[in-house]
């Protein structure tokens, strides 16, 4: 499978990458700062750009099947700004299925059901800038016709891969309050193969 990774550099879109050249897939990977990549396998392409530039995008998309995007917010709105010049690259290249990694915060709360967590009592967050960001970019991805999967983590610490998490459609598993970068990165990769969370957010937690 040929795959894009956006957000490469970052903690779980570098093991998400690592996870992809384990599996020998041939991916691509589209970074501001290509001297941050320390990995060097047959099958890993570096494209220097910027996810904010639709040409860049394009070049990336060239012969790909699925992209799986790790971006973060950078305090700022590069998911939401993105997140169309993704959708229209995609949709040029013929590339239907996108997986991306969210926040818990732009699930659906549990005690406020009408109200993502992020606006709800939940939230234990000072700043709720990224969230927002998060929820602009989850808004737009829903109103288009791709196959999207948005994984939806909660507190993110390092931590060794174990393959035990739950996960649940839309909103946070019961109690959980944290989860590893690489096992997060271990259950985005995993939908690759899988079409059951199609169209959904998933919250993830132990």
């Amino acid at each position: 499978m040929n795959i894009l990774i956006l957000g490469a550099t970052g903690r779980v879109g570098n093991a998400i990458l690592n996870f992809s050249l384990m599996d020998e897939h041939k991916v691509t990977i589209l970074v501001r700062s290509p001297e941050k990549v320390t990995i060097t396998n047959e099958d890993l392409t570096v494209l220097k750009g910027n996810v904010l530039n639709q040409e860049d995008l394009s070049k990336a998309m060239d012969g790909q099947d699925v992209v799986i995007s790790a971006l973060n917010t950078d305090d700022a709105s590069t998911l939401s700004e993105s997140m169309p010049l993704i959708i229209d690259s995609m949709k040029k290249a013929g590339i239907n299925r996108i997986i991306t990694i969210g926040t818990g915060g732009i699930l659906q709360s549990r005690v406020e059901p009408h109200l993502l967590r992020y606006e709800s009592s939940e939230s234990k967050r000072k700043t709720k800038t990224a969230a927002m960001d998060h929820h602009k970019a989850f808004n737009i991805l829903e109103q288009s016709d791709l196959d999207w999967t948005i994984v939806c983590p909660t507190y993110l610490p390092d931590g060794d891969l174990t393959g035990k998490y739950r996960v649940v459609r839309d909103i946070l598993p019961e109690g959980g309050v944290k989860i590893s970068v690489h096992d997060t990165a271990d259950f985005a990769f995993k939908q690759l193969k899988s079409s059951e969370f199609i169209k959904s957010r998933v919250g993830i937690a132990y």
